[in-house]
């Protein structure tokens, strides 16, 4: 039997996206691997066993739902980043319980709880509608970075990626540091990349795409890392809604992470 329109429309769209898939998968490897670029390509003058990292998020599962393939990306390289979580995540009045699942999401992350701090300021609250004040939060996560000799900074970009007021107020306290010329010197602070709502939803397909776009520190994570990254999410148990679990096996940040320098 002839195929009809649809068989035929069907067929033209199963190759071309089999081709992508197959492409995708095979810059997943590279990237995984080394690739022809080293990750932190926008730092090379810093050797990876010389960085000493900080995450700075703004709740627990920030460092598992959008971060994992930079933390554990930075752990390959030899260069383990502890943890700075801006609040207890207590919207809910749950922070107690989301402190310890941080501590067991970044124990499948491979940070110890020695290397996790929380802030659990009542200045800085859990709500997607406050804007945290720039200077508190600057004065906090400035102490930290002096205190522990950190040189390079993780957080989120001016989006937040999601777009919640808590991860823009990161991004700002960050770029006032910089600005000011108040971080240490040598201090370098990479932002998470936000994406449209179609490349955040496409999983390894979003590789190809990023590989092209110019960026300056790029990790990608093998399918046993990304296995990883999602039971590190999975420790957050009090926040596995039924979406959270859509989100864990589409979104690209569970993937592939790009970021850029301030």
């Amino acid at each position: 039997m002839a195929a009809g329109p649809w068989g035929w429309g069907l067929a033209a769209l199963a190759l071309p996206l089999a081709l992508l898939l197959g492409g995708a998968r095979r810059l997943r490897r590279r990237y995984a691997a080394g690739g022809d670029r080293a990750p932190l390509r926008g730092m090379a003058a810093a050797r990876a066993d010389g960085v000493r990292a900080l995450l700075v998020t703004a709740h627990p599962d920030d460092e598992a739902m959008f971060f994992a393939p930079t933390v554990l990306g930075l752990g390959r390289a030899g260069a383990r980043p502890a943890v700075l979580c801006c609040s207890a995540g207590n919207y809910y009045n749950q922070g107690e319980i989301r402190k310890k699942e941080l501590e067991q999401s970044c124990f499948l992350l491979g940070i110890p709880a020695s290397d996790v701090t929380v802030i659990d300021h009542r200045d800085l609250p859990d709500n997607p509608a406050v804007e945290w004040d720039t200077q508190l939060l600057a004065t906090f996560v400035l102490k930290h970075i002096e205190a522990n000799n950190i040189n390079l900074v993780v957080t989120f970009d001016a989006g937040g990626v999601s777009g919640h007021a808590n991860h823009i107020s990161l991004y700002t306290a960050l770029r006032y540091l910089h600005s000011e010329r108040k971080l240490p010197e040598g201090c370098r602070v990479l932002v998470l990349e936000s994406v449209n709502l179609f490349r955040k939803y496409i999983s390894v397909l979003d590789v190809p795409i990023s590989s092209l776009l110019p960026t300056d520190a790029l990790f990608v994570l093998t399918e046993e890392e990304t296995e990883q990254a999602r039971r590190a999410m999975r420790c957050h148990h009090s926040q596995l809604l039924w979406f959270r679990h859509i989100y864990m096996l589409f979104s690209r940040y569970m993937v592939i992470n790009s970021l850029r320098l301030l």
